[in-house]
């Protein structure tokens, strides 16, 4: 119980240098996109909270968060917004899918873990590893290679339920 609160303790800390770190890649991101010629409109400052706040995994993913705050915003606004930022360098599509974090690798909140019952861990790189090395092992996939990326499609089942 005393790793949890733990847990807990750096969520809260974690948090709010997040908020921070946000706020200041979103206005940096702003004044490329003026620089670029963009107009700043409603739909992109939603967006862009969205991709700043929310680690999706595909165009698809942010299309549906953002059709939940505003039903105006369409896919191919998306896929444009998406291909902006790409262009002035603020995000990298290459590696959406790709997650490569050693058991060495210092970074923290390198993977958010969020459980059915909205229960949420925050795991540095190195848990991380851990994490899904315990998991190989027991499952028998894993002896005595090293993890050296993984790479993860969202769910386009249409079932009920699924995420």
């Amino acid at each position: 119980m005393e790793n949890r609160n733990m847990i807990s303790e750096k969520r809260k800390v974690t948090d709010s240098r997040s908020y921070h770190t946000s706020r200041m890649q979103k206005e940096l991101i702003i004044e490329r996109l003026k620089e670029k010629g963009c107009r700043i409109t409603k739909q992109r400052l939603t967006l862009l909270d969205i991709i700043l706040g929310h680690e999706c995994s595909s165009c698809k993913e942010i299309y549906y968060k953002a059709s939940k705050v505003d039903e105006s915003i369409g896919a191919a606004t998306v896929y444009r917004m998406v291909n902006v930022l790409e262009e002035i360098g603020a995000i990298s599509r290459k590696n959406m899918y790709k997650i490569a974090y050693s058991e060495t690798c210092a970074m923290e909140n390198a993977c958010t873990v969020v459980l059915d019952d909205e229960t949420t861990y925050n795991l540095s790189a190195k848990n991380w590893n851990l994490v899904v090395r315990a998991g190989l092992s027991a499952c028998g996939y894993l002896s005595n290679q090293k993890i050296a990326s993984i790479s993860v499609k969202p769910c386009e089942c249409e079932q009920a339920g699924c995420y």
